[in-house]
């Protein structure tokens, strides 16, 4: 059995304002090429298909065309799951009729799980679908009042999976969530508050492969086999430093997984740049890829006339602009402002010690503060 494991297109998505429906296209077109060239026999997405619940009009168009392409035309079967962007209600309209065409989709989560079974070349294989499972949704769907926390709530659906007789053929499981160790990035929406989204990765251990989403980065944890495969695009400036890939996997019987990225590459990459004004304005003439989208880290600590229409003329596709010379010129300010205020209430409390006898009471020092607080404020002004 040999399949691509992607997750978390997000399409529909926007970065800073602009629309990136275009490098989507480009990033699915990829992926249809890959699965072609490797003769794979299924394509798995782990979730987060939309950017948000009411995706707009030409990302459903979009995915719809992918999915004919990839299933009609090249005959290659599909499974995908609700992220907790989506939303499972409108993901998972009309999933029993899909079925027979080769597309199985799981939107709403149900009691029971629906493992797949799916034809490969030298063998089959189970696929265990996991849409994102909300505790307090999996506590009702189960009857089980003892289940409040993800990792109790994924537990409880993955001891089915493993319950489940596959006749002696590899599993594989797919779920949207959070493993414990991960790396983050900013654009990944948090599952819950206060680290209660955690899920230990040996819940996965057993299984052939754990085909996850969630994270953008492409990693793994615990065991190579449960992977993330991570977007395959850059969603936000904090991803600058992450290799887009798919992960094609191969199973054979009695072996581990072998596993491959496969990489993907956008149209316009995602970079931070830095410097002088007139430095970057000068690195743009010889710059290849000036149409990249930039975040931009001035060191310049005086001040510009229009700086980001200057940039704008030589990097089109400026989204971020931030002055980080002033703003460390600013924060060095503060810092000896800071130091210079508790050498002088230093130097005055011992002195009104050594005057007054006793050291200055909670209200003379608030007083103090506020009296060089305003001292300092007209040196500023």
């Amino acid at each position: 059995m040999k399949f691509i494991h992607t997750s978390d297109w997000h399409l529909g998505r926007q970065l800073h304002g602009e629309s990136l429906i275009e490098q989507q296209r480009l990033a699915l077109s990829q992926i249809s090429q890959l699965a072609v060239e490797h003769q794979v026999d299924a394509l798995i997405i782990a979730g987060d298909i939309y950017d948000r619940a009411i995706p707009p009009a030409s990302a459903v168009t979009l995915l719809s065309d992918f999915l004919d392409e990839i299933i009609a035309e090249h005959h290659i079967p599909v499974v995908l799951t609700a992220g907790n962007h989506d939303s499972a209600d409108r993901l998972g309209f009309a999933a029993k009729q899909m079925t027979g065409s080769g597309l199985h989709i799981m939107g709403n989560l149900t009691a029971e799980l629906t493992p797949i079974r799916l034809q490969g070349k030298t063998a089959d294989a189970w696929f265990y679908p996991i849409s994102y499972a909300e505790p307090s949704v999996v506590r009702h769907l189960l009857e089980d009042d003892s289940i409040s926390s993800h990792e109790q709530a994924m537990a409880a659906l993955l001891e089915q999976a493993s319950n489940h007789d596959s006749q002696g053929l590899a599993k594989v499981v797919i779920a949207h969530c959070f493993l414990d160790g991960s790396s983050e990035s900013e654009s990944e929406r948090p599952l819950s508050i206060g680290g209660a989204d955690r899920i230990s990765p040996e819940l996965f251990a057993p299984f052939d492969y754990a085909a996850l989403g969630h994270l953008h980065g492409p990693q793994y944890r615990g065991e190579a086999h449960v992977r993330y495969s991570g977007s395959p695009l850059k969603y936000s400036f904090s991803e600058a430093n992450q290799r887009k890939s798919i992960t094609l996997v191969e199973l054979q019987p009695q072996q581990p997984a072998n596993i491959t990225l496969l990489p993907i590459t956008a149209a316009r990459d995602v970079r931070i740049i830095q410097g002088s004004l007139q430095q970057l304005l000068d690195d743009a003439k010889d710059d290849p890829h000036a149409e990249d989208y930039l975040m931009v880290r001035l060191s310049d600590t005086h001040a510009l006339l229009d700086p980001m229409g200057k940039l704008r003329s030589r990097y089109p596709n400026v989204l971020h602009l931030e002055r980080t010379g002033l703003m460390a010129q600013q924060a060095d300010r503060e810092i000896g402002r800071e130091r210079i205020k508790k050498g002088e209430l230093e130097m005055f409390s011992d002195f009104f010690a050594q005057v007054a006898g006793a050291p200055l009471t909670d209200a003379q020092q608030q007083h103090l503060h506020g009296l060089l607080d305003e001292l300092h404020q007209g040196e500023d002004a």
